[in-house]
């Protein structure tokens, strides 16, 4: 397993070793003691999985202090655009985002750290989805950004026609708008 920096402090890459043969393959999609190694110290108490279409956007979501998650998203099947946006005001990345193609045949994962929002498009025909989250599920703390924000000009790799959001994130303030803090 290594883990690959990107271009915000804290979110980070995971890229499984892979041992294939003719049955098959086998990789630790998650090991504490390495993960524990590499700073990354979460202790994930719970997993969550969704299935989407193609065009797909589920997102930004995040849950704000103290119920704040840390999340490990990887794909099971299919191709998503994972996206993550650092709401760390004190952070020199404020305001930027990250986004990588994540699939079950690459099988990355990407760490989203707490103090991001994260979503995702689905770039194949379906998509399931896998990630451990850090916190319980919390109403009163959930929060999001709309997708389609002009400041942040999230490319999400779909046409406009193609692109499908629930009801409830397309109520999602813009990013100007945010005022909560982690």
């Amino acid at each position: 397993m290594t883990i690959e920096k990107t271009t915000i402090q804290d979110l980070v890459i995971i890229n499984p070793t892979v041992f294939e043969d003719s049955r098959g393959y086998f990789f630790e999609s998650y090991n504490q003691a390495k993960f524990n190694e590499n700073g990354i110290m979460y202790p994930f108490i719970q997993d969550n999985q969704s299935f989407s279409k193609r065009g797909v956007i589920r997102g930004l979501h995040l849950q704000i202090n103290p119920f704040a998650q840390a999340k490990l998203v990887r794909v099971l099947e299919g191709e998503i655009l994972d996206v993550a946006v650092d709401l760390r005001k004190n952070s020199a990345t404020y305001g930027q985002h990250f986004s990588v193609v994540l699939s079950a045949a690459n099988k990355k994962q990407l760490m989203v750290p707490h103090g991001f929002a994260h979503g995702f498009s689905v770039l194949s025909e379906t998509a399931s989805v896998m990630y451990k989250v850090d916190q319980l599920y919390s109403k009163e703390s959930e929060r999001g950004i709309r997708y389609d924000d002009p400041t942040l000009a999230i490319d999400w790799q779909l046409s406009p026609e193609e692109v499908i959001v629930s009801e409830k994130d397309l109520v999602l303030p813009r990013f100007d708008e945010v005022d909560w803090e982690f």
